[in-house]
């Protein structure tokens, strides 16, 4: 099976000018030597401290940006192919933080046909992408509403019925509940979930809240710009003390479960959700 997503010695590095005169720069190297591969319908998590180059990943895997050294391939297209970077960003769309950077019509369903008509599709497909788009994220029902009248979580679910409708293979969303109260949170990532597990879509979720991760069936932490991390979330949380040391926190169960074990109860660590931590304690006392 060919990866959706692969990189192979990936580095990316800004260039930024310097105080001594304006021909003068330096290069700050964000990415280094990346070799990593998603495959098609899976859902993986990316976590990382601030500055451990999450974001800049998440531009990279659909050329928004491109690489400065080695290969990001999509498809089996090379993103630095100027050729494809049309057909690129098909296969996957990108979900920002703020839904108002991405929404650029007054009506919802006129806003989810955008990038459809851009593309040079016919109306009457049209139509049935934005119909099934909405659909899928459960705001059929507001097709019709101004998008600033929206809460936070619909503008959101708003916002990925944008990219669905482009019908990528991939989506990916970089922090999309950073801006968002719990109610929105909860309504973006049941979405999430629900277009990975029903529809078949891949899901990249780029996050710094934990908890977001458990749904995940791979995560991968990242810090200085390396994976220093890969596996799935109920082996990776049991590493406690290597994530805070590179500025990270784990599930407020986990964390409860790591707390009774340093008091001397014998306790898993893999219990993420609250029903599971609940039984496994329920279980040793």
């Amino acid at each position: 099976m060919q990866h959706l997503i692969e990189t192979k010695d990936l580095t990316f590095a800004y260039r930024k000018a310097e105080r001594d005169g304006p021909d003068a720069s330096s290069v700050s190297l964000v990415l280094s030597d990346l070799n990593f591969a998603i495959e098609p319908g899976s859902f993986v998590a990316i976590v990382g401290a601030n500055g451990s180059g999450k974001s800049t990943l998440a531009k990279l895997f659909n050329g928004i940006l491109l690489p400065s050294g080695g290969r990001a391939y999509v498809d089996g297209m090379d993103t630095l192919d100027e050729r494809l970077i049309l057909e690129i960003r098909r296969r996957v769309g990108l979900v920002f933080q703020n839904p108002d950077n991405q929404i650029v019509s007054n009506i919802v369903e006129d806003d989810v046909a955008f990038a459809p008509e851009n593309l040079g599709i016919a109306p009457t497909e049209i139509r049935e992408r934005v119909d099934e788009a909405l659909k899928a994220v459960g705001m059929y029902d507001l097709r019709r509403h101004a998008p600033h009248l929206l809460s936070g979580g619909q503008k959101q679910r708003v916002a990925i019925a944008g990219v669905i409708a482009m019908r990528p293979k991939c989506i990916v969303l970089d922090e999309p509940t950073a801006m968002l109260d719990p109610v929105g949170r909860k309504e973006v990532l049941e979405t999430i979930r629900q277009l990975n597990r029903e529809h078949g879509i891949t899901v990249v979720l780029i996050t710094h809240h934990m908890s977001e991760c458990i749904d995940a069936a791979r995560l991968v932490v990242m810090a200085n710009g390396e994976i220093v991390l890969d596996g799935t979330p109920q082996t990776i949380f049991t590493q406690v003390e290597q994530l805070e040391e590179i500025g990270l926190t784990v599930p407020t169960t986990t964390a409860l479960l790591h707390k009774l074990k340093a008091e001397g109860i014998d306790l898993p660590l893999n219990a993420l959700t609250i029903d599971d931590c609940a039984k496994v304690i329920v279980d040793t006392m």
